[in-house]
C-alpha cells in the first residue's frame, strides 16, 4: 500500500503528471514535458522510458528549434473518446484516440423541431456506426464529450432556455446519453466547445487567454482564462449576445431590448436582405455572395462585424484576452467582417488592451465544436486508469446501446 509522501506515491504522482500533460497536449517533446510539469529533464526521461515500456506512450523522432528531439504521445490503442455536437440544423459525431487523432467523423442533418429523444436516438445510432467503422474494441471507449446550443446548469446538468432547440429545454443531455451508451458523458455549450477545439487544434493553439465568438442562430462566447474554460458559477458565462447595444432597439428573446444578438444573429440579419435577395437565404450564402462582391451582402456583413466589435471591445476591457477567434459561418467572410470588428475594437476598447489583442478567424470551421467535444472528453478522463492499462468506463458487450 502506498502511503502519502512515500517514494512510491511520489513516483506515481509524477507518472500521472506526465501522462496528463501529454494527454491534454496531444504530443510534447521531453523538454516541453519538463517545462509543463516542472519535473527535471532526467526525471522526465526516466518516466517516459517507463511509460513506453509499459505501452502507455509512443516516442517518435522529431525536431525542436533546429535540434533533434523526441515527441511523446499516448499510445494510439490506449483508448478512444467520442465527440457529439448538436447544432441548429445538424448532428456531428467524431471518434478520436488519445493521441489526438480523429479516426472517424460524420455529420447529418437534424430537424430543429425534433424532440430530444429523437435527437439522442440519432446520436446513439451514429456513435454505434462510427465505432464499428473504426474497428476499435468498444471496451476502449473512455468517455464522450457532448455539445448543445444552450446554457447548461452546472449543478443539475439541465439545459436552460434555448431558442435553437426549443423542445430540449429542461432536459439533462449528459444523463440521457450516458444512459444510452453506458460510459461517462461530459456536456457543455457549443461556444465553450468551439473555444476548446480552437485552443487544442486551431487558431488558439499556444494561447492561455482567449475568447471564441460564435455567431449563428444565436451569439455566444467561449472564454478561456489561464488555459481553462471559464463557465461561471451557474454555467452561463460568455453570453455576449445579450450585451445591450441599444436600449430602444428590437426586443430580444431574453426579454431585453437592443441586445447584440438582435443586430448580429442570423434570424435578425437575414430578413434585412430578403426584399432584394429573396427568402431562400442562409448566413453561409450571404457570406458567399459578399465574397463574390454583392454590395448589399457586403454592407450587412460589415455592419454585423462592427456590432460584434462593440461586444468584443467590452470583453477586451473586462478580461483583456490576448486573442479573439471568430467561429461560425461568418468567419468565412475573412477581412470583410474582421476589418469592421477591429475598427470597433480600436474605437471602443481601452488602447492598451486593444494593442495586445489579435483577432483571427477560426481554423476549424464547422468542426470546431465536435473537436472541442473530443477535447472535453480527453480533459475529463482520469490518468490513473491509463497507467493501470484500462480505459475509464467501458462499453460492455451486453450494453443495450451496442447490441
Amino acid at each position: 500500500m502506498e502511503t502519502p509522501g512515500s517514494q512510491s506515491s511520489l513516483h506515481r504522482a509524477n507518472l500521472e503528471r506526465v501522462v496528463r500533460a501529454v494527454r491534454l497536449a496531444g504530443s510534447l517533446t521531453q523538454a516541453e514535458i519538463a517545462r509543463t510539469t516542472g519535473l527535471s529533464a532526467a526525471t522526465v526521461s526516466n518516466i517516459v522510458r517507463e511509460l513506453k515500456e509499459g505501452g502507455t506512450v509512443e516516442v517518435t523522432p522529431t525536431s525542436s528549434g533546429g535540434r533533434r528531439a523526441r515527441s511523446v504521445s499516448l499510445s494510439g490503442d490506449a483508448g478512444i473518446v467520442i465527440g457529439v455536437d448538436f447544432g441548429h440544423t445538424h448532428l456531428r459525431v467524431a471518434v478520436g484516440n488519445l493521441a489526438h487523432q480523429v479516426l472517424a467523423e460524420e455529420s447529418e442533418p437534424l430537424d430543429v423541431d425534433a424532440s430530444s429523444s429523437q435527437g439522442f436516438d440519432r446520436a446513439e445510432q451514429l456513435v454505434n456506426r462510427l465505432i464499428e467503422a473504426t474497428g476499435v474494441d468498444r471496451s476502449k471507449v473512455a468517455g464522450v464529450g457532448l455539445g448543445v446550443p444552450g446554457p447548461i446548469d452546472v449543478e443539475s446538468g439541465t439545459l436552460g432556455s434555448t431558442a435553437i432547440l426549443p423542445g430540449w429545454t429542461g432536459t439533462r443531455p449528459a444523463e440521457e446519453l450516458r444512459g444510452r451508451l453506458g460510459v461517462p458523458v461530459h456536456v457543455d455549450n457549443d461556444a465553450n466547445l468551439g473555444a476548446l477545439g480552437e485552443m487544442v487544434w486551431g487558431s488558439g493553439r499556444g494561447v492561455r487567454d482567449l475568447a471564441y465568438i460564435k455567431v449563428a442562430s444565436g451569439v455566444g462566447a467561449g472564454l478561456v482564462i489561464s488555459g481553462k474554460i471559464y463557465r461561471g458559477p451557474g454555467g452561463t458565462a460568455g453570453e455576449i449576445g445579450h450585451i445591450t447595444l441599444d436600449e430602444s432597439g428590437p426586443v430580444c428573446r431574453c426579454g431585453n431590448r437592443g441586445c447584440l444578438e438582435t443586430f448580429t444573429a442570423a434570424r435578425y440579419v437575414l430578413p434585412l436582405l430578403q426584399p432584394s435577395h429573396g427568402t431562400d437565404l442562409t448566413m453561409e450564402s450571404v457570406v458567399r455572395m459578399a465574397r463574390d462582391g454583392d454590395p448589399g451582402c457586403r454592407r450587412v456583413v460589415a455592419d454585423v462585424g462592427r456590432h460584434i466589435g462593440s461586444g468584443v471591445a467590452n470583453l477586451c476591457n473586462l478580461l483583456n484576452p490576448s486573442r479573439v477567434v471568430l467561429g461560425g459561418d461568418l468567419a468565412e467572410a475573412g477581412e470583410l467582417v474582421l476589418g469592421p470588428i477591429r475598427e470597433s475594437v480600436g474605437r471602443y476598447a481601452i488602447p492598451s488592451a486593444a494593442r495586445q489583442l489579435f483577432i483571427l478567424p477560426g481554423a476549424l470551421g464547422g468542426r470546431a465544436e465536435v473537436l472541442g467535444a473530443l477535447a472535453l472528453a480527453l480533459s475529463e478522463m482520469g490518468d490513473s486508469t491509463l497507467l493501470d492499462g484500462t480505459a475509464t468506463g467501458s462499453l460492455a458487450a451486453s450494453s443495450p446501446a451496442f447490441t
